[in-house]
């Protein structure tokens, strides 16, 4: 149901308003329009602002994480005086901010199988600014099972991509992607980098095809897939076809869905206790042992262990270095996530190597 526009909302909207596909009518479709946005980090901050500067009447925003240094390169929502803070509710606050019409519901939580389908059931159209393969099909899945439409986005290094998912009987993520790469090999930009405007350029396309959704006007890239080249400042769209097989598999686990394994169809296993250790574990253990700790992250990267002799070699160094890394001593291999170092381990166990120990959540951790 259509929601009046107050004077003060009028004024605000007037831009929209003289628009001959908005109006007044369009603006109060937006008002009345509940959106979720699955991620405030690089694709959810530009899509969060421009959503609530339009005047979307209801938007909720789900993201366990905190605010880091590191993102502030290109997650434009947050500054220096929220590290540590979690994103979802800084985020609220500073939209406020920039529109005090706009109603937000805050989620800040991990999405889950057993959470999905009861906060999807709330919006009419689901964003998803997500950075990991799991959590992309368990969100397109539970979309198909509530009906919502997905609007996509994906970012890579130069390249990002925006799709729209079941729209209107139109094709899903799966029937673009039925089955996942296999784990590890595309890396997020944690691992990879990413250029810092690239994700204000595809989440504003995502705001755009949303508003597109919301308002019913234009074509949106249902059953397309565009593809943005930084570099070349070029684009691709590829046409995406509608597959009723994979539509009708995420249907048959409607009943079951909050006991799916998305990490596991992923690929995503986590190593044995006996190859991983905590940052608690890590510290305790420097004190009595002598340790091989192996950094395989760039020289740059930050923090550093204090007062214990550590071994760097960035991860694409390790084929040339196995000579550095002694094979008799007890390693423990370290990175920024976690990622990285167990790709090292990965490669070391081929070439021999024994008694490897992974740090569990990296550095970012510790």
């Amino acid at each position: 149901m259509n929601q009046k526009l107050t004077d003060k909302e009028k004024y605000r909207y007037s831009r929209h308003l003289l628009l001959d596909k908005v109006g007044e009518v369009g603006q109060e479709k937006l008002k009345a329009a509940k959106v979720l946005v699955i991620g405030a980090g690089g694709l959810g901050c530009p899509v969060l602002q421009y959503l609530t500067a339009a005047g979307v009447g209801t938007i909720g925003i789900i993201d366990f994480d905190v605010v880091d240094e590191t993102n502030l390169q290109r997650q434009i929502l947050f500054t220096i005086n929220d590290i540590g803070k979690n994103k979802a509710i800084t985020a609220k606050e500073r939209l406020e901010q920039l529109n005090p019409c706009v109603k937000f519901e805050v989620y800040p939580q991990k999405l889950t199988s057993k959470n999905a389908l009861e906060i999807f059931k709330h919006y009419d159209v689901v964003v998803d600014g997500t950075d990991n393969f799991s959590t992309r099909y368990l969100v397109n899945d539970a979309c198909v099972i509530t009906q919502k439409p997905l609007v996509y986005g994906a970012i890579y290094k130069f390249e990002g991509q925006v799709s729209v998912f079941n729209y209107q009987g139109g094709p899903t993520y799966r029937c673009l992607f039925p089955e996942p790469p296999k784990a590890g090999s595309v890396p997020n930009c944690s691992d990879v980098g990413v250029i810092g405007v690239l994700p204000g350029l595809i989440g504003t396309q995502q705001a755009n095809e949303m508003l597109k959704i919301i308002l019913e006007i234009g074509i949106p890239l249902s059953g397309k897939l565009l593809i943005y080249d930084a570099l070349q400042s070029s684009s691709t769209i590829i046409k995406i076809n509608r597959c009723e097989e994979q539509v009708q598999k995420v249907l048959a686990t409607k009943n079951d869905f909050e006991n799916n394994n998305y990490d596991l169809f992923c690929g995503i296993k986590p190593i044995q206790v006996k190859d991983e250790i905590s940052s608690t574990e890590l510290k305790k253990l420097m004190q009595h042992e002598i340790l091989q700790l192996l950094d395989v992250r760039e020289e740059w990267e930050q923090p550093k262990i204090e007062n214990y002799e550590v071994l760097n070699i960035p991860l694409q160094k390790i084929p040339f270095s196995l000579e550095q890394i002694d094979k008799t001593k007890k390693t423990v291999v370290i990175c920024q996530h976690g990622v990285r170092s167990l790709k090292a381990i990965e490669f070391l166990k081929n070439n021999g190597y024994t008694n490897l120990i992974n740090l569990t959540g990296g550095m970012a951790a510790y």
